[in-house]
């Protein structure tokens, strides 16, 4: 049986908007082409959703340019998940995409407590087996690594399946969740 697989925040304003990160399309097209082939799979995917007065904004007093708001072009997530997953199970639909960053007040880096349509906790859904992909490496995808771990649960990070801010932070990151028990492939 395979492992679930979340995949982090693969949305167009880290790939090429207003926080484009490293490496993110290539952790795409690499995240895709691993869910192709494992088509027994049970993907889930997360999303940054904010308001304009999200607290995260450097307007609003955060430390963050503008970035995935709800219902925007740069909150989507990339097409290529639509049209080039094989499976339409797997492919992002309201039952499998889970939201995160919708409270104003609360910076949410983890996907662990992301909700999707019908309010379902990402963490009541997903399995004890997880592979951990998408961006970025040192922040949410980190944070919902550690949620996961101290949940209890067993976890893999393939380190072609990340963008990131930083390449020198990424790879510090990807060193201690392996110091942590991360299995890192």
């Amino acid at each position: 049986m395979s492992k679930d697989i979340l995949v982090v925040d693969c949305q167009y304003d880290f790939i090429d908007g207003s926080l484009a990160c490293g490496h993110s399309l290539e952790a795409v097209e690499n995240i895709i082409a691993f869910i192709n082939s494992k088509p027994d799979a049970k993907i889930f995917y997360s999303a940054d959703w904010h308001s304009p007065k999200h607290c995260s904004y450097i307007p609003n007093g955060g430390t963050w340019p503008l970035h995935c708001q709800a219902g925007t072009h740069g909150a989507e997530l990339h097409a290529d998940f639509y049209t080039k997953i094989k499976n339409p199970a797997q492919r992002p639909n309201d039952e499998n995409i889970f939201y995160k960053g919708d409270n104003d007040d609360v910076e949410e880096y983890s996907a662990f407590n992301a909700r999707n349509k019908a309010k379902r906790e990402l963490n009541q859904e997903i399995s004890n087996d997880v592979l951990v992909c998408g961006i970025a490496s040192e922040f949410c995808v980190r944070e919902s690594v550690l949620a996961l771990l101290k949940s209890g649960r067993s976890v893999e990070v393939p380190a072609n399946m990340l963008g990131w801010v930083d390449e020198k932070n990424h790879l510090a990151n990807v060193k201690e969740l392996a110091s942590m028990g991360v299995k890192i492939s």
